[in-house]
């Protein structure tokens, strides 16, 4: 085979090549898919968007979607939303919804909040369709000291001029609990929170809790309340054990002064019975020197001697009679 029959085939090679390449890069399909729909745009524009490094179907398909809906944006619109990092498809539907429901919303608003990181449709849904933010039990004290429980349920709706900047769910949970607990604690009785539940939903609601957030509370309802500990009577044992601690603590704080005093006592006794003993052990030396001296006779002598055997006897009646009492009342 010469070269002059090879090359219809190489031709015929090339332009397969080139096509699937064209194909490839321009998305014809999807071009004809915009004309179908009665979406004028240039081939040129979407050969545009694939050297901007935009997937051209991500804004293609939700220019259809809106012009069959009859929403107004334009190519640019989507392209730039799409370069910023946000998502066009939910915009779009978001703008359709608010199209369908009446609610006025331009597309730049539309995709600041979207690029806010808020789902835009969402918002739009609930803006139709209140949604119920269901608060965990929160618990507060009567002036009574009796805990009450409650637990709310509150309808929201969302304000889509507060989307950018508003604060969410948690805020409104946290403020609504606020408005409960300190309800419950303005109460003097717990009882009249039990007769009269809605006394907390219309105090709460009517504090405005909703400033500065990015829903409208349309109501807030007591789903349940329950009582709690009695928390006057724990106080009350609490500072009753603290107290008895405090005497405890003073009492033992006496004992201890007492027994201290008690041995300061014994150390002066035996500081003076050792001086007693000391002053006796000079006795017999004195009466030595005196015999010495003849300061004193024999006979004085022994009747210091006489008078201390009589002392001693003296004392050994007294503890005989001493332990005869004793015996005869254990007798008796």
């Amino acid at each position: 085979m010469d070269v002059v029959q090879l090359l219809p085939i190489l031709i015929i090679g090339i332009i397969i090549i080139a096509l699937a390449v064209l194909f490839t890069f321009i998305p014809v399909m999807l071009w004809i898919s915009a004309l179908a729909a009665g979406v004028k745009i240039s081939i040129f524009t979407l050969i545009g968007m694939r050297l901007r490094r935009v997937v051209p179907k991500m804004v293609i398909n939700p220019l259809i979607k809106a012009h069959k809906a009859g929403v107004d944006v334009n190519t640019n619109q989507l392209e730039s939303h799409y370069l910023a990092g946000g998502n066009v498809d939910r915009v779009v539907n978001a703008l359709i919804a608010a199209e369908r429901a009446n609610i006025e919303l331009s597309f730049e608003r539309c995709a600041a909040i979207d690029l806010a990181g808020r789902d835009v449709l969402e918002a739009v849904q609930m803006s139709v369709n209140p949604k119920v933010i269901e608060t965990p039990f929160i618990a507060g004290v009567a002036m009574d000291g009796i805990e009450v429980k409650a637990k709310a349920r509150i309808t929201v709706r969302a304000n889509i001029d507060r989307l950018v900047g508003g604060a969410g769910e948690d805020t409104v949970i946290a403020r609504v609990g606020e408005g409960i607990v300190s309800t419950i604690g303005s109460s003097d009785d717990h009882k009249k929170v039990l007769e009269n539940p809605d006394l907390i939903s219309q105090n709460v609601l009517s504090k405005g809790l909703d400033a500065g957030t990015a829903f409208e509370i349309l109501s807030i309802d007591i789903a349940d309340i329950d009582i709690g500990k009695n928390i006057g009577a724990i106080l009350q044992t609490d500072q009753a054990e603290a107290d008895k601690n405090i005497a405890q603590a003073k009492a033992e704080e006496r004992r201890a002064m007492a027994v201290a005093q008690e041995q300061e006592m014994r150390a002066k006794v035996q500081e003076m019975q050792a001086k007693v003993v000391e002053a006796e052990s000079q006795v017999p030396l004195a009466m030595a020197e005196a015999l010495r001296k003849g300061n004193i006779g024999v006979m004085d002598y022994m009747n210091y001697k006489n008078v201390l055997a009589d002392t001693d006897m003296r004392e050994m009646i007294s503890k005989i009679s001493e332990f005869e009492n004793e015996d005869q009342n254990e007798d008796k």
